[in-house]
C-alpha cells in the first residue's frame, strides 16, 4: 500500500513502523512510503485529493450532515459516473471486484526460518539481546521478531517480510536499510 509519510503511515523511527502499518503487515499487506517532500511519487492520490477538495470543500457546508452528503456524491460520481482517462474514458466502478481474500477472524503469531533469531518486542519497544537490550519499535511491542544471521555479529532484523533493518551487536542499534519496505522473497505474502 503506497502512502505518504503522515503519522498513521510511517514514524520516524529506524524501523519507519506505525500500529497501522503493523496491522497491514499482519494482513499481509506491503507498505510503501514515498519519499517525504515529494507527493509527485503518489501523483494520482494527489490528483484526486485536489478533485475532492475542490468539488467538496472549497467552500464547506453549512454542517456534518451537508458535508457528508457532499462527500457521498462526490464518491458516487468520482466511481459511476466521471470518465477516467487512464480507464479508456471509464468509469472505476466498471473495474471494481470485491477482493476474494477473506478477513482473518483472528490473526496468527508470525513464522520465521528455524535458523534465525527469534524475540518478543517488549512494551518498551526493546529486545533483549546477549544480556542487553535493543531498541527495535514501540509500534512492535508483543510481536515477534525474526533476526536473520548475515555476517559476525550483525542480523537482519524482520517484521514478517518487511525488514526492519541490521542490528549491529557491537553498538547495540539496529539502522535501517537503504529505501524503505523490502520484502524477503522467503516471507513474502503470496
Amino acid at each position: 500500500m503506497r502512502t505518504d509519510n503522515g503519522a498513521r503511515f510511517g514514524s520516524n523511527g529506524e524501523s519507519g513502523l506505525t500500529g497501522l502499518s503493523v496491522w497491514w503487515i499482519k494482513l499481509g499487506i506491503k507498505p510503501e512510503r514515498i519519499v517525504p517532500g515529494k507527493p509527485q511519487q503518489n501523483g494520482r492520490h494527489e490528483r484526486m485529493h485536489r478533485t475532492l477538495k475542490q468539488e467538496t470543500a472549497s467552500s464547506p457546508a453549512m454542517n456534518r450532515r451537508a458535508q457528508q452528503e457532499r462527500f457521498d456524491q462526490f464518491r458516487r460520481e468520482y466511481n459511476e459516473e466521471g470518465p477516467h482517462e487512464a480507464l479508456g474514458q471509464k468509469p472505476p466502478g466498471r473495474y471494481y471486484r470485491a477482493s476474494t481474500r477473506e478477513y482473518p477472524e483472528r490473526l496468527r503469531d508470525i513464522e520465521y526460518p528455524v535458523d534465525w533469531e527469534v524475540r518478543r518486542v517488549a512494551p518498551a519497544g526493546q529486545i533483549g539481546w546477549w544480556g542487553d537490550y535493543v531498541f527495535v519499535a514501540h509500534a512492535l511491542q508483543g510481536e515477534r521478531v525474526g533476526l536473520e544471521p548475515i555476517e559476525e555479529r550483525r542480523w537482519r532484523v524482520w517484521f514478517s517480510f518487511y525488514e526492519i533493518g541490521v542490528l549491529d551487536a557491537e553498538k547495540l542499534a539496529i539502522r535501517r536499510p537503504e529505501g524503505r519496505a523490502w520484502a524477503s522473497p522467503d516471507l513474502a505474502p503470496q
